[in-house]
């Protein structure tokens, strides 16, 4: 197990740090590579998400999908086919999630899912899951990256 932390301060260090991130990700042989992002509400889970897209060459906007649930986007030219953005905040159990085809996209090792509020179907989550929390308040952030 690898534990990184870092403060950071302002969008562009979130977007520097997302960046040398998502840098350092590998397709596994095995599963997709699953990112569970935990923090409190404004935390920034979802601008680090936005900076792995940029980083992933994506131009389209990225938002929250609070409502949806799931989003799924195509990579081009990338070691990933699919960045797919999870927001679980809205679910009440995981059996939600696994409506949603989780079991599919969790087996496949051109996905890359990126997922907020992971408690919420953490008995969803295969090991080996890289764990981000973010925590702070303003512009100042903390981010603590656990490699299982």
């Amino acid at each position: 197990m690898l534990q990184l932390a870092m403060r950071i301060t302002g969008l562009t260090e979130m977007e520097i740090e997302s960046k040398r991130f998502t840098e350092s990700l590998k397709p596994r042989t095995s599963g997709a590579t699953i990112v569970a992002l935990s923090g409190d509400l404004g935390a920034g889970k979802t601008t680090f998400v936005q900076g792995v897209a940029k980083a992933l060459g994506l131009e389209t906007q990225i938002t929250s999908p609070t409502f949806v649930i799931e989003k799924i986007y195509t990579l081009e030219g990338q070691q990933f086919k699919r960045l797919i953005h999870i927001d679980a905040y809205r679910l009440k159990e995981a059996h939600e999630l696994e409506v949603l085809g989780w079991n599919e996209i969790a087996n496949n090792s051109e996905n890359l899912i990126l997922i907020e509020w992971p408690e919420k179907v953490a008995g969803l989550l295969p090991d080996g899951v890289i764990k981000i929390i973010l925590t702070g308040v303003g512009d100042s952030r903390e981010i603590q990256i656990t490699y299982v």
